[in-house]
């Protein structure tokens, strides 16, 4: 297939220096892509497709008029991180983690961080996000955030950036572990050629975290799901199949003596630990929201006495909120006393003065971002929106500024991409995904979430994006 007529453009390109000029960890890839026909690669991309479809590997879209059940698309040409890039993320990924689990910790019982004035004291307690019923509380293991998918961009100046921290409920995985499986017979000679590092025993590895938060020698998993209907139901019942747990929701689990029973066909059967794919506040409704029907009555008093484990703690959502984000690089400093491996995106704080006039007189230009918005709502791109959309995120600003951050707008590096006219760049962001049990571990690999659209530089499945299989080599 011709890759010279490629346009790099302005932007940092994951695979060509400039027109012509491949970067080394590409070369081998080129090779085959040059060998391989336009028509070869359309049937390639039609039976990759095809294969999502029959996989089942399809997310719900809420509010879509077109139909809920849509295929995540995965484009056919993947994107490759050289080891050493990789070995620079995974240590920044690690000591973000460390840095976020002891400031979990902290905020819910010392709160020394907020007598040092390192953070607003009325940013974390006001915050929606942060759970008073946790107060006091020490998870198993003193481990808050057992699985986070933390997502990152690469600027034009080469570097990758952290664009947030997901520790609540992080979705995609089962994506990266499908997509690979896909991509793999697609290039299979290729694998070994390059020596690409798996993926495939994340499964195992998740198991292996999540028995080791319980206090049991031979603990019982589940993971607790919303249901069918949930946007991420085929990732929920995909784990539960991999690592050979029950997949249960709320009505399946029941309270006795401070324990948790799920109601099998041979009685009651006493759970240990769920990795919850729900909600901190829908969790228990004797608890948080009384309106949930969800969760378990009574769920949270077993937790406190140590009956059951939940991945991800409750209450970790206070530190993945946008407006807390800023302060990160200040924590970790704070906490390890160490300067950040990786750097956030420079972020103005529309609570702070200075920051909010900086924003209402330059919000053409700027990525302004709603703090507990998810999936590319709530959000505004300067330089793409109309003068009627910039007005309105101004009222929205001077109207609640507490409620808002705002960030450079970035040019996301791009990814050749197959589209309808042939190979063309496609903006991409990543998300690894971190496991914190026994250590800290970084899976080598990731999601690759690719803006469709040309010239698009929202990568949300829920807004039109697609992926990529990365592809992290061992040299």
């Amino acid at each position: 297939m011709e890759t010279n007529k490629y346009l790099v453009g302005d932007n940092f390109d994951e695979m060509f220096v400039r027109e012509g000029q491949v970067r080394p960890h590409y070369e081998e890839f080129l090779k085959i892509l040059g060998k391989t026909t336009s028509k070869r690669m359309s049937h390639l991309q039609y039976s990759a497709n095809k294969t999502q479809v029959a996989m089942g590997m399809t997310f719900n879209v809420y509010h879509d008029n077109q139909g809920m059940e849509k295929i995540l698309h995965l484009d056919i040409i993947p994107r490759i991180i050289a080891n050493q890039e990789w070995k620079k993320i995974e240590a920044g990924l690690k000591q973000r983690i460390h840095t976020l689990n002891l400031f979990l910790q902290d905020i819910y019982n010392d709160r020394k961080v907020l007598k040092d004035k390192i953070v607003p004291e009325d940013l974390i307690l006001g915050s929606k996000d942060y759970l008073k019923p946790c107060e006091g509380l020490t998870p198993p293991k003193g481990i808050w955030c057992h699985i986070t998918g933390t997502d990152l961009v690469r600027n034009n100046d080469g570097n990758y950036y952290i664009l947030e921290d997901n520790l609540r409920c992080p979705s995609g995985v089962s994506y990266m572990l499908e997509s690979r499986e896909i991509i793999k017979r697609a290039y299979p000679d290729l694998f070994n050629k390059l020596g690409v590092m798996p993926v495939s025993d994340y499964p195992v590895k998740l198991l292996k975290m999540l028995q080791f938060i319980s206090n049991k020698e031979k603990p019982v998993v589940g993971v607790l799901t919303p249901g069918i209907y949930n946007s991420a139901y085929f990732e929920h019942s995909y784990l539960a199949l991999q690592m050979g747990v029950e997949l249960v929701s709320g009505v399946d689990l029941i309270v006795k003596g401070k324990k948790v029973f799920m109601q099998t066909t041979k009685g009651l059967e006493q759970i240990d630990v769920l990795y919850r794919r729900i909600d901190d506040t829908f969790l228990d409704p004797l608890t948080f929201n009384p309106h949930s029907m969800l969760g378990i009555p009574g769920v949270f008093d077993a937790y406190k006495a140590g009956n059951i484990a939940f991945a991800n703690a409750p209450g970790t959502g206070v530190a993945d909120d946008k407006a807390v984000y800023a302060y990160v690089p200040r924590l970790i400093k704070y906490y390890l006393g160490e300067d950040p491996i990786l750097e956030n995106v420079p972020t103005y704080l529309c609570r702070e003065e200075k920051d909010r006039k900086y924003v209402l007189d330059n919000i053409e230009e700027l990525v302004v971002k709603e703090t507990n918005a998810a999936g590319g709502y709530g959000m505004l791109i300067g330089p793409k929106a109309t003068k009627e959309e910039h007005a309105k995120f101004r009222d929205l600003v001077k109207n609640n500024p507490t409620n808002y951050i705002a960030q450079p707008t970035l040019s996301l590096s791009t990814v050749p991409t197959l589209t309808d006219t042939g190979i063309e760049g496609r903006h991409v962001d990543l998300r690894p995904y971190i496991l914190y049990g026994e250590k800290i571990e970084v899976i080598p690999g990731a999601l690759t979430r690719v803006a469709l659209k040309k010239g698009s530089l929202v990568v949300n499945s829920s807004q039109g994006g697609g992926s990529k299989d990365t592809w992290v080599l061992y040299n």
